[in-house]
């Protein structure tokens, strides 16, 4: 127990002791029914004699603070005075001007919905947990990942190495442990990326519609931040802003659309890059879960000019508690990212990526994906079967990822999306990306199986009376 007791004349530590005590009981710090340490250990403590103790707890129990029980200990009494209104402290501090930025909602923040149809979320059932927690707890020795020293900044080398590999079987991308980052997710690395490549006042591409929260960390930074439209091919490159320094993009399952980057739009991408002093960020967030046709080659292994930035992420592919993912960076900026993370919260949890490695190294990755995407697999045929049966829709195309995207043919989503919530079912607003379609993106990694039905007939049943 932290106890603070003032400077106090000769002769009156009894009292010091006395009137510590009760400040801690009447402003809460000690709570109703706690018991408090022995007179010895708390003399001990605070430097006192233990006479001083123990008079102070006979004072503090005569006049109802504290109970006594033979054999027990001493408690703060049930019946103890009621913590005093606080008065208003003072706030003088605000953040810096421009920084008119509060958190975005998550997904944790409000009880699960009967009909989950929210998107970007896995489900926790089909993960493995009884090995991973093995793994982890193999690393969790004392003798393991020298827990006594500060690890490198850019990550675990035995993951790096891992990460490398994984790439070089699943995605076809041909890099060496050097070339890998860890993070702590993609948002992670976007933030490393942008602090050592832009400055206040640069231009900044993002796709439109577009997923929120790389836009919110590029304006937070000070950039201008320009919306660039996407078509059945992809970005528009056409439309790309003059002097833009950054191009973040997600080429092989374009959020929230869900199609993927031609070819030909990726080479023209690449070729407009390669004459401007601009970067590219190629954000590859879920394209392990793909539901009919091979996936294209990623922009990074396309690239010969060296302008594409590879981000990755485990939480979809896994869970988000893993909270790990990945950046690929060309030579130029690998000093200077690994020197952004170190400044940035210093480096991940080597327990963590060791065993992470093993899960990837042992084939329990490639194992996990491959029964996680049949499963997906046979969700996203069940609501695409539900949703093109709906007149009011139009499905948009998508052979990979957790989620589906319908557009409405006439009337508005919000009524119906509204009206979902009170039935229990949580569904997205396509107009929540920043785009003037009116439409609907339906994730399916979160709902149960079981429910799928029962959800998508209850959508259709809102679809027609509100929209």
């Amino acid at each position: 127990m932290d106890l603070v007791i003032e400077a106090f004349p000769a002769g009156e530590k009894t009292v010091a002791v006395y009137r510590a005590l009760r400040a801690a009981i009447v402003d809460g710090r000690l709570p109703r029914g706690h018991r408090l340490p022995a007179t010895r250990t708390l003399a001990i403590d605070l430097g006192v004699s233990r006479g001083s103790v123990a008079t102070a707890y006979e004072r503090l129990v005569a006049e109802g603070y504290l109970t006594s029980r033979v054999g027990s200990g001493t408690f703060v009494a049930s019946v103890a005075a009621s913590r005093p209104a606080r008065a208003a402290a003072a706030d003088p501090l605000r953040p810096r001007r421009g920084w008119a930025i509060e958190p975005a909602p998550a997904s944790a923040d409000t009880a699960t919905p009967r009909y989950d149809f929210r998107t970007g979320i896995p489900d926790a059932r089909l993960f493995p947990f009884d090995t991973w927690r093995r793994l982890v707890a193999a690393e969790m020795r004392p003798g393991a990942n020298h827990p006594g020293v500060y690890a490198g900044p850019e990550g675990h080398p035995a993951l790096r190495a891992a990460i490398a590999r994984y790439l070089g079987y699943a995605r076809s991308v041909r890099v060496s442990a050097d070339d890998v980052v860890v993070t702590n997710g993609t948002q992670h690395a976007l933030d490393l990326v942008a602090r050592v490549l832009l400055r206040a006042g640069d231009v900044v591409a993002v796709e439109e519609p577009g997923y929120p929260p790389p836009r919110r960390l590029f304006e937070a930074l000070g950039c201008r931040v320009v919306g660039v439209p996407v078509d059945e091919e992809g970005l528009v490159v056409t439309a790309l802003p003059a002097g833009c320094r950054l191009v973040y993009a997600t080429p092989s399952h374009q959020f929230p659309l869900g199609r993927a980057m031609s070819l030909a739009r990726r080479r023209e991408l690449l070729d407009w890059a390669a004459r401007r002093p601009v970067a590219i960020v190629e954000d590859d967030y879920d394209s392990e879960f793909r539901f009919s046709a091979r996936p294209l080659e990623p922009l990074f292994s396309l690239d010969e000019a060296g302008r594409v930035i590879y981000a990755g992420t485990f939480s979809k592919s896994m869970i988000p508690a893993v909270r790990t993912g990945f950046v690929l960076v060309p030579p130029g900026l690998r000093a200077a990212v690994a020197a952004a993370r170190q400044l940035n919260d210093g480096y991940g949890s080597p327990p963590l990526q060791a065993a992470l490695a093993r899960f990837i190294d042992e084939g329990l990755l490639a194992r996990h994906v491959r029964r996680a995407g049949r499963n997906y697999g046979r969700r996203h045929a069940e609501i695409c079967a539900h949703l093109s049966a709906m007149p009011e829709l139009e499905v948009l195309p998508a052979s990979a990822g957790l989620h589906v995207t319908a557009l409405l043919r006439r009337g508005h989503a919000a009524p119906v999306v509204a009206a979902a919530g009170k039935s229990g079912l949580a569904i997205e607003d396509l107009g929540r990306y920043a785009t003037s379609q009116e439409g609907f993106v339906v994730g399916f990694g979160a709902i149960d199986p079981a429910l799928i039905g029962e959800g998508m007939a209850i959508f259709a049943g809102l679809l027609a009376r509100h929209a």
